[in-house]
C-alpha cells in the first residue's frame, strides 16, 4: 500500500512539474505584437506590373524595423527592394514570378534585433547517412528567443505557412557541428547574411505560421543584395541545402555556378544531373496560379517539408554520407 502511494505520489509530482517545448497559444498571445504600417512610398503596384496571371507566383512581404541602432549599416530599405528586384530577374527564366505584398515598417522591441537562429545540434552527421536523412531524424529547433521574436514581428493571417517574409535584423547566429579533428566534432556559429530557415532543416518542428522566414542580415555589396535574396528564397522554394549538379550539400560550400552555392552563381538546374533544382521549385507548396482572381496553391507538404517529402516523387537525388572522421577510430 505504501509503494502505492508512493508511486501516485510520484506521478503527481512528474504531471506538475512537466512543462512542454511547445509554446501554448496563450503563452503566444503574451508576446507583444509589433504595430506595424505599410511604408507609402513605395508604389507596389509598380513593382508589380509585369505579372502575369495564370503563371506560378511566390508571394513575398518585408519587415524592415524603424528603430535599428544607428551604427547598423549593412541593410537598407533600397537594397532590399533592390535584391527583390535581382530575384525577380533570376528566378524569370524558370517561369516563376515574385509578387511583393507589401513592405512594412515598424519599432521592433531591441532585444530581437540579435538571435541566435536554431539550439546547437546534440546529434553531428556521421558517414552512415546524408545530411537530408539526418535532419530529417533529428530537425533543427529554433530557440525560445527566435520563437518569441519572428512571433512579434509576423502577423496572423490565413495564407501565413505559404507566405514568404523577408525580415531585415541586425544579427542572426547559426550553430552546427563541425568536424575538428579524429572523431571530435566542436560547434561552430556563423553570422549570417541570409538565413532561410528550410523545411529540410527544421522538418515539422516550425510553426505554420512562422514557415515562410528568411532574415536578412548583411546587403552591403553589390554581390549580396544581387545574390542574397534569391539564394534564401531558393532554399525555401526549392527546398535544397547548398548543392549544385555533382556537388553534394554542405553548411558552407564556396564555388561559383549554381544560384544554390556561395559564389556569384546563378543557374537553377534542372534534371537529375542539375538535382531538380527547377522542378523542386515548381512542386513548391509556396507557389500559385492565380485563375480569374482565386490563388490555386500547390500541394502542401505531406510529411513536414523533408527534403524526401512525399510531394517531390522522384524529384530527389539519394546520396551517401560523408566520412570526415578518421575511419581507424
Amino acid at each position: 500500500m505504501k509503494r502505492l502511494i508512493l508511486l501516485l505520489l510520484i506521478a503527481i509530482s512528474f504531471s506538475c512539474t512537466y512543462t512542454s517545448t511547445e509554446p501554448t497559444k496563450s503563452t503566444e498571445q503574451t508576446i507583444p505584437r509589433v504595430a506595424w504600417s505599410k511604408v507609402d512610398t513605395i508604389d507596389i503596384t509598380a513593382f508589380n506590373k509585369d505579372l502575369e496571371e495564370g503563371k506560378p507566383t511566390l508571394d513575398i512581404g518585408v519587415y524592415f524595423p524603424s528603430n535599428f541602432d544607428t551604427a547598423f549599416k549593412k541593410v537598407t530599405l533600397a537594397r532590399m527592394l533592390e535584391s527583390i528586384r535581382s530575384a525577380k530577374e533570376i528566378y524569370k527564366p524558370t517561369g516563376v514570378q515574385i509578387n511583393l505584398l507589401w513592405v512594412k515598417t515598424g519599432e521592433l522591441n531591441p532585444r530581437y534585433f540579435s538571435i541566435q537562429a536554431n539550439e546547437v545540434p546534440s546529434i553531428p552527421d556521421t558517414e552512415y547517412t546524408n545530411m537530408y536523412v539526418h535532419a530529417r531524424r533529428h530537425p533543427s529547433l529554433l530557440t525560445e528567443h527566435a520563437r518569441e521574436a519572428f512571433t512579434s514581428i509576423i502577423e496572423p493571417d490565413e495564407q501565413n505557412s505559404r507566405t514568404i517574409y523577408l525580415i531585415a535584423l541586425q544579427d542572426v547566429f547559426f550553430p552546427f557541428l563541425e568536424v575538428s579533428e579524429g572523431r571530435n566534432w566542436a560547434m561552430k556559429t556563423v553570422r549570417t547574411g541570409g538565413l532561410s530557415f528550410p523545411t529540410y532543416s527544421y522538418v515539422n518542428t516550425l510553426p505554420d505560421a512562422l514557415r515562410g522566414i528568411i532574415t536578412i542580415t548583411n546587403l552591403s555589396r553589390p554581390d549580396r543584395y544581387r545574390i542574397t535574396v534569391a539564394h534564401e528564397i531558393g532554399h525555401k522554394a526549392m527546398n535544397v541545402s547548398h548543392e549544385y549538379m555533382s556537388t553534394n550539400p554542405g553548411h558552407e560550400i564556396y564555388a561559383d555556378g549554381g544560384l544554390m552555392l556561395y559564389g556569384n552563381g546563378e543557374d537553377i538546374p534542372s534534371g537529375k544531373e542539375g538535382r531538380w533544382h527547377l522542378e523542386r521549385l515548381h512542386l513548391s507548396p509556396f507557389i500559385y496560379r492565380l485563375q480569374n482572381g482565386t490563388k490555386v496553391w500547390n500541394d502542401d507538404y505531406k510529411e513536414g517539408g523533408h527534403y524526401y517529402d512525399p510531394i517531390y516523387g522522384d524529384k530527389v537525388i539519394y546520396f551517401g554520407g560523408k566520412a570526415e572522421i578518421d575511419e581507424n577510430w
